[in-house]
């Protein structure tokens, strides 16, 4: 079995030692106890509704390095109990799954080329479900760039299409936001992205915000989660350098990536926005050459969030 990630990013990281270190810093102080005072009705919803999950893909070099036993132990010992897949490193299926639960790991979603879907949905459905797997999605819609509107109306063309076949099979569709879909359309604020989503069936296509990208594409995340709180079931948390260009190209330089919460995104504001919605899951990717070090300093930010709330 092969399963597909059409991505097409940067992924190196360098000059991290500051940032993580006061990242740490700041998970090893905490904060201050708080007086319980009156709150809004939706304070009393749990910041998080289940625990952050990882995307694999953030391991794919210690997959090649160190083999996927021992960096799948790496990853429950992080802190992690759910994940996220984006092919299987190169095993069957089969072995993949074996992996995954020697380790105590559960995945919860998974990524597919949308073209492969399309052409022989059966497989990946099938995919799906031996791994229990709820929600299956594409992570970037093969376009020319820029990205116009008559990529968009592909994208609804196709999104509508995948999202009717999983329907039908117990399954649930989503498109991963990477950023080019937030070009203006001329029309008042709204971006192509507002016209996928106006133009896409509600019941059947969902989204999963990837909040650095949505950010540097030009957006505003957690107001993204506030005005569309049906159409999102997931978020990829991860967080931009400060100074990186912000733009719809769905690109960004080799040291993008930084630990959660020391960078240009409000993950708290995201985190926040995302409660009452149809977000079921968060979870963290990892953009940088330096994952064994980001990951667990962007776990600790998050569960301080979630401490404080």
């Amino acid at each position: 079995m092969q399963m597909f990630r059409g991505v097409c990013v940067l992924r190196r990281t360098t000059g991290l030692a500051v940032v993580v270190a006061c990242v740490l810093a700041l998970v090893a102080c905490g904060r201050p106890a708080e007086a319980p005072e009156p709150a809004p009705v939706i304070a009393t919803t749990p910041l998080l509704k289940n625990p952050v999950a990882l995307q694999l893909w953030s391991v794919n070099a210690l997959f090649a390095a160190e083999g996927v036993p021992a960096t799948l132990a790496k990853v429950k010992a992080m802190g992690f109990s759910h994940v996220e897949l984006a092919g299987t490193a190169g095993l069957s299926r089969e072995a993949f799954k074996s992996e995954l639960d020697k380790a105590g790991l559960t995945p919860i979603s998974m990524h597919i080329d949308l073209d492969a879907l399309l052409k022989d949905p059966a497989r990946f459905i099938d995919d799906a479900k031996f791994f229990g797997i709820q929600y299956v999605g594409n992570a970037w819609f093969t376009h020319d760039a820029p990205f116009d509107a008559a990529d968009a109306d592909r994208a609804v063309e196709a999104f509508n299409r995948a999202g009717r076949l999983l329907k039908d099979a117990g399954l649930t569709f989503f498109y991963h936001t990477h950023g080019f879909e937030f070009v203006p359309t001329g029309s008042g604020e709204d971006t192509l992205f507002d016209t996928i989503v106006a133009r896409t069936d509600a019941d059947n296509v969902k989204f999963q915000l990837d909040v650095m990208w949505a950010f540097l594409g030009g957006a505003d995340p957690a107001a993204l989660l506030r005005r569309y709180p049906t159409r999102f079931v997931s978020t990829h948390l991860k967080d931009a350098r400060e100074g990186t260009p912000r733009d719809a190209t769905g690109t960004a330089p080799a040291d993008t990536s930084v630990p959660l919460g020391t960078g240009m995104v409000d993950i708290k504001a995201v985190l926040e926005a995302a409660r009452g919605t149809s977000v079921e899951w968060h979870i963290i990717e990892e953009e940088s050459s330096t994952p064994e070090v980001n990951i667990p300093a962007g776990l600790a930010y998050i569960r301080q969030l979630e401490a404080g709330q």
